[in-house]
């Protein structure tokens, strides 16, 4: 028989009933999720089947199996077919016959096969070699021929894994990383690889493995439900491209969600990315234990050895009331009791992100079972622990996912529901609203030694976009929410207030520093009247910053930081009692400026200085130079039109970005001889070069002449350049901060100290300053979370104030001793 005719022989088994089945069931709008993929593969089975038997009507040790996902029986629209001919060796050139007459229909059908043909000896040595390949065989179903010869195929492919597991195991674990590292977080992208990222398909594929091992397993929680929303999404996906695609494209995202019967794209990407956040969260817990249990395998036999043979007991260090250090993690102590103890998830969520260490998913699950509520306003206790888990830099993240995980924030913060998982459609965002405000008070964790109220700092970073759940702006909502949470956590009246204004204005200073003049009294003026208090604009500088750096390299630099540190020391002159300088029409120039215009008079061209500016030191790291903020160029040029655009484009063809740019008419001195009417045009302007070294200002000025006379094409220079590059597509507390307070007092010198709280803290500082030879006539200790904010009010010998010099050298040697 020919093989056109053993083609003709399987369409005659129905090729052509089973596509027009296969439509029919795709376009049944009453059939979706689970029940289609399960009728789909149940249809596809008896297909494959009936092609099986029709060709090998009596076959002995031979068999059908399906294996990865269609093994699993999760088969999306577009979903190829992996499928494995299992033979005992008997008769190749039968098998080699029978496998023709199962793919080609297949490929007639223009489905994707995934196909192998192998005895078990060979299908076990494969997996043995490929990883991929023995993941694919743990789903392995049987279909049609020899079904003992799938049952021991089956058999020997689990015992196989779970005796190589201890290397398997970590091999998976490695590349479950490397391909998180190719595409990224789930449900942190805008057009994220259901199947691939981070929290996707591939990783709940993983973590069956790891259960498949008894080894370990995984938090069940949510966890068939996640991946069931996933397999949901990309059906819709499927159906709406006609694609085999598991890349979830913006221009997509609608057709999806009406697919799905979902209100908007929003919608959508919120429900992916909770899936994906559960399949991440066990993720975690799945690999953390199964790397205990295997450290625990390669330790025992010495320990029994040591032991004498008796079971080694697990060490438990206590790290706070009812919570204690076991195997890596923080844990309920035997005498921890929830159901009385409101404050315990608080409690252990500070003492475990302090000690950097994952608190436990059986600790966080009792607790959330069993704890009570926190009265309304919460006790102090509860209050100092949230600030001391927001406080506590890096390990904060896991550990307030870990508390995500059970439900237990938005019991704690009921108006975190609506930030929860909530994309933010801004490509300078990396991270959707809630991980954002996580990952400020991060930030904002760095920078608590810059402000006297570190708390009002970390609760504002956790609510400055919190009013982003609700309609209009984010900021006016957020004051509202941001009153009755303050209020709600126990913050006094004056406190809640702070904390408001904070979230009103949490874009103010970047906003104003950006897009206003600042040498416009006015702007300084509003800004002043906004903030209040120096102590708020202290405040709503770290917030700005924080704020900035947890949205993406792109929302802040060095250059940004520059002008906002500019603004907030203009305003908070301004709220000490001084003026803003005159409008800047009236300001008289520096001497360089007059010396490059008499120059630009006299010669009748373009006069420039070029000079590198850079952020002054750390003063707690003097010896650190400062990163540059780009550069600072002073053009003078005769009064005459195009000047504007003509250096704008000379800067363009030597790719300098301009970041901030002035320009006025100044007037000569009345003692230089002039020709015409004096005036000359002055630019200083803030440039920085997009890559590579600045160009010499002997350049920039050849060019600014041929630019203005008229002999460089400037439109032309760069249409000819842009067509020859084509478009492509344990945490380490903060350093210790001692500073004198300006002004403070009349009477004596107020010294600072904003530093990590420690046992023994105040007693070093009480030596520092009795080797300083001056007294303390007063002190106000505070503890603030896991930060100490102290003032001591210090005079010399003689009762009076401190000299400045003094007072500085006092403040320095204080710090350098905390630093030790």
């Amino acid at each position: 028989m020919t093989r056109t005719d053993d083609r003709k022989e399987t369409d005659d088994t129905g090729p052509s009933g089973y596509a027009a089945a296969r439509l029919h069931l795709l376009n049944q709008e009453a059939r979706s999720g689970p029940p289609r993929r399960t009728a789909l593969a149940g249809l596809t089975d008896d297909w494959l089947t009936g092609l099986f038997t029709a060709a090998a009507p009596a076959a002995k040790g031979i068999s059908l199996i399906a294996v990865g996902g269609y093994g699993r029986g999760e088969l999306s629209p577009r979903s190829d077919l992996d499928l494995l001919l299992l033979h005992d060796g008997s008769d190749p050139a039968a098998v080699a016959a029978l496998a023709d007459r199962l793919w080609y229909p297949v490929w007639d059908l223009g489905i994707s096969l995934d196909h192998s043909v192998r005895t078990p000896a060979e299908a076990r040595k494969t997996a043995g070699e490929d990883l991929k390949v023995q993941l694919g065989l743990l789903d392995a179903r049987h279909l049609a021929g020899d079904l003992g010869l799938t049952a021991g195929l089956r058999t020997a492919i689990l015992a196989d894994w779970r005796n190589q597991a201890p290397k398997r195991l970590p091999e998976l674990q490695e590349l479950c990383a490397e391909r998180a590292e190719r595409h990224g977080e789930l449900r942190f992208l805008l057009e994220p690889d259901l199947k691939e990222a981070r929290g996707g398909l591939r990783d709940a594929t993983a973590l069956r493995a790891v259960a498949a091992s008894w080894l370990a397993d995984a938090p069940r929680e949510g966890l068939a439900d996640a991946r069931r929303r996933l397999l949901d999404a990309r059906d819709a996906l499927h159906l709406v491209t006609g694609r085999a695609t598991d890349r979830l494209a913006l221009q997509e995202q609608d057709q999806v969600a009406a697919e799905l019967g979902l209100l908007d794209a929003d919608t959508l990407l919120r429900q992916v990315y909770e899936s994906a956040r559960v399949i991440s969260y066990a993720g975690d817990v799945t690999w953390r234990e199964v790397n205990r249990v295997l450290r625990a395998r390669a330790v025992r036999p010495r320990l029994r050895a040591m032991l004498g043979g008796g079971k080694p007991v697990a060490e438990r260090t206590p790290l706070a009331e009812g919570v204690v250090e076991q195997d890596g993690e923080a844990v309920l102590a035997r005498t921890a009791r929830p159901e009385r103890d409101p404050v315990l998830p608080l409690r252990a969520a500070a003492a475990a992100a302090q000690a950097a260490l994952p608190l436990s998913p059986h600790a966080v699950r009792r607790m959330a079972a069993t704890t009570r509520p926190l009265p309304t306003p919460w006790p102090a206790e509860a209050r100092e622990q949230l600030i001391t888990l927001l406080g506590s830099g890096r390990p904060t993240v896991d550990v307030w996912e870990a508390l995500e995980a059970e439900g237990l924030i938005t019991r704690l913060l009921p108006d975190w529901e609506r930030v929860r998982c909530r994309p933010q459609r801004n490509a300078v965002h990396l991270w959707t609203v809630d991980r954002h405000l996580i990952e400020t008070a991060v930030r904002a964790s760095a920078l608590t030694r810059r402000v006297s109220r570190p708390d009002l700092l970390l609760v504002a970073a956790l609510l400055h976009d919190i009013g982003k759940g609700w309609p209009g702006d984010h900021s006016v909502a957020g004051e509202i929410i941001a009153r009755d949470v303050a209020a709600r956590l126990g913050f006094d009246r004056a406190d809640v207030t702070v904390l408001a204004t904070l979230v009103l204005h949490h874009l103010l200073l970047v906003e104003t520093a950006t897009r206003r003049d600042l040498d416009d009294p006015a702007t300084v003026r509003a800004v002043a009247d906004a903030v209040g208090s120096q102590s708020t604009l202290e405040l709503l500088h770290a917030l700005t910053e924080a704020d900035a750096l947890a949205t993406g390299p792109a929302a802040w630099s060095t250059w940004r930081g520059s002008l906002v540190s500019d603004l907030v020391g203009r305003v908070a002159a301004l709220l000490a009692g001084e003026h803003p300088d005159t409008e800047p029409e009236t300001a008289a120039p520096t001497a360089e400026q007059e010396r490059l215009a008499i120059e630009a008079h006299r010669t009748g061209g373009p006069v420039l200085a070029l000079r590198a500016q850079a952020e002054p030191a750390p003063p707690d790291d003097p010896a650190e130079t400062g990163e540059p903020l780009g550069v600072e160029l002073v053009i003078a040029v005769p009064d005459q039109p195009g000047v504007l655009p003509a250096l704008a484009g000379v800067l363009a063809l030597h790719r300098l970005t301009v970041r901030t740019g002035g320009l006025r008419t100044l007037r000569l001195p009345d003692d230089v001889d002039t020709s015409g009417d004096g005036s000359v045009l002055l630019l200083d302007w803030r440039v920085a070069a997009e890559y590579g070294s600045l160009p010499q200002a002997t350049r920039l000025r050849a060019d600014l002449v041929r630019a203005l006379d008229g002999t460089l094409d400037i439109t032309s220079r760069l249409a000819e350049r842009d067509a020859a590059y084509p478009r492509r597509r344990g945490r380490t507390a903060p350093p210790p901060r001692v500073t004198v307070a300006p002004a403070a007092s009349r009477h004596a010198t107020v010294i600072e100290v904003r530093a990590q709280d420690a046992p023994g803290l105040l007693f070093r500082i009480g030596s520092a300053l009795e080797k300083a030879a001056v007294r303390v006539r007063s002190m106000h200790v505070s503890t603030l979370g896991a930060n100490a904010v102290d003032a001591f009010y210090v005079t010399s010998g003689t009762g009076a104030p401190l000299p400045p010099e003094d007072a500085t050298a006092t403040a320095r040697a204080l710090e350098e001793a905390l630093r030790a």
